[in-house]
């Protein structure tokens, strides 16, 4: 059975080797030539030579490769591609160690595909996520070096996500890019007459394993541009319209009161009545912006370990300012009774009124918004409230392990609930509500 691609970097590269060991054993000088076993011999390194060129990483940490291949235009029509599974054949064996950079077609008919769409006017852009270790990040760079070579009359980009960040998909950080490239051009991509093509679309099958993820059809939901599986689009199979995309989206959540119960007002009533109030919650559930929003005009203390460092520092800037007759915020997670005890003992000394806040949402929606608030936030938003850096994973996870649920026999004078409500620009919202999911946090 004839294979189905083309397989680049096998025999002819050691054929090549083989050449040059001869050549270099017949113009030496020395008679006496130590013999040396071939596993120890160093074997001579061909460098694949053609269009394709790699420039500057991209981001903050230099986590998402970026290259060319001869000069790619700027047009308004964007055809977008996953390399593994969708191009190539996949090959998962070696990505962990260094090895020969092998590869075939996933089907032979790609490059006159890809000769076609750049005739018709189209960008080509290559968007791929890898689990790179370094010892293998060489040999990748020459696979791609190789597929562009067979490539060697079509223009297109290449992005590759490296890192668990803002670039891999399905966050939306390399579409990013390319509409700023695009932008630089003067260049507006029309959404509608673009696709993205992958084969982690969350397929369903009867008697087989599903997808192995569903990644590729997110991110083209993220980018609101149609997508085709590989074999939707390169073989023009009927649409596979059975798919699950599992993961926590912001559809999901109820609609909800901002906060329950509705029966007793947010701040004192008579205005001005010196209390104590405590936020208990995950982190990323809107706590401070809670407090600026509703506490702050009141002239509330802003009490946060984040800014203060240590507990004690929290619990001597509570008792300054409850003694000068202020009312202060405790704006941290809170998360058991013995934590919280510090400061109600405090404030009980003090014989000051304590009501406590609990944020509602779950693990699920608070590492989503950490992920939006650290990678996600539009450009517009920014001059508001600076993107911040993304909170590890383990501290939700001690959050949930060690959550205790505050209880009035704490000593406080009331609970409520506060459920969460977006509070943003339309833009921000839809930004907010794309699939946004770093795997293996």
């Amino acid at each position: 059975m004839a294979h189905e691609g083309r397989q680049l970097g096998g025999s002819s590269s050691v054929n090549t080797r083989k050449r040059n060991v001869e050549h270099l054993e017949e113009a030496t000088v020395d008679r006496k030539i130590t013999k040396v076993h071939p596993f120890f011999a160093k074997p001579v390194e061909t460098k694949p030579s053609g269009p394709f060129v790699w420039l500057d990483p991209l981001g903050p940490t230099k986590s998402c490769l970026h290259g060319i291949n001869l000069k790619p235009t700027s047009h308004t029509k964007v055809a977008a591609f996953d390399l593994d599974g969708t191009l190539i054949k996949s090959d998962f064996s070696n990505r962990g160690a260094a090895s020969d950079p092998h590869w075939e077609w996933w089907r032979a008919s790609i490059p006159t595909k890809f000769k076609e769409l750049h005739e018709s006017g189209y960008s080509i852009v290559v968007v791929s996520n890898q689990a790179i270790k370094p010892l293998a990040l060489k040999t990748f760079k020459q696979k791609i070096i190789l597929i562009a070579a067979a490539l060697s009359d079509v223009p297109f980009r290449l992005f590759v996500a490296i890192s668990k960040d803002y670039y891999r998909k399905p966050m939306p950080g390399i579409w990013t890019e390319i509409v700023q490239i695009f932008n630089r051009d003067n260049v507006v991509i029309d959404k509608i007459s673009s696709f993205f093509v992958g084969d982690a679309a969350g397929r369903q099958y009867t008697g087989r394993k599903p997808d192995f993820s569903s990644t590729d059809r997110k991110w083209a939901l993220n980018i609101g541009i149609p997508f085709f599986t590989p074999e939707e689009y390169f073989l023009q199979l009927p649409t596979h319209s059975s798919f699950s995309l599992p993961g926590f989206n912001v559809s999901n959540l109820p609609n909800l009161p901002l906060l329950i119960p509705t029966s007793t007002p947010l701040l004192p009533d008579p205005p001005g009545k010196q209390e104590l109030v405590m936020f208990v919650g995950y982190p990323c559930l809107g706590k401070t912006s809670f407090y600026r929003r509703h506490f702050e005009p009141a002239g509330y203390v802003h009490i946060n370990q984040d800014i203060l460092a240590t507990r004690n520092k929290c619990v001597k800037t509570m008792r300054e300012g409850l003694r000068e007759g202020k009312s202060c915020v405790i704006d941290n997670t809170n998360r058991n009774a013995s934590i919280r005890k510090f400061y109600i003992d405090a404030a009980k000394e003090l014989n000051v009124c304590i009501r406590c806040f609990v944020f509602t949402g779950q693990i699920e929606l608070a590492w989503h918004n950490n992920l939006y608030r650290a990678y996600n936030r539009p450009f517009s938003a920014t001059p508001q409230e600076p993107r911040r850096d993304v909170v590890p994973y383990a501290a939700f996870t001690g959050f949930r392990d060690n959550y205790e649920e505050p209880k009035l026999s704490e000593g406080i004078s009331e609970i409520k609930k506060v459920n969460w409500v977006f509070d943003g620009s339309e833009e921000e919202k839809r930004h907010w509500s794309m699939w946004l999911q770093v795997d293996g946090k």
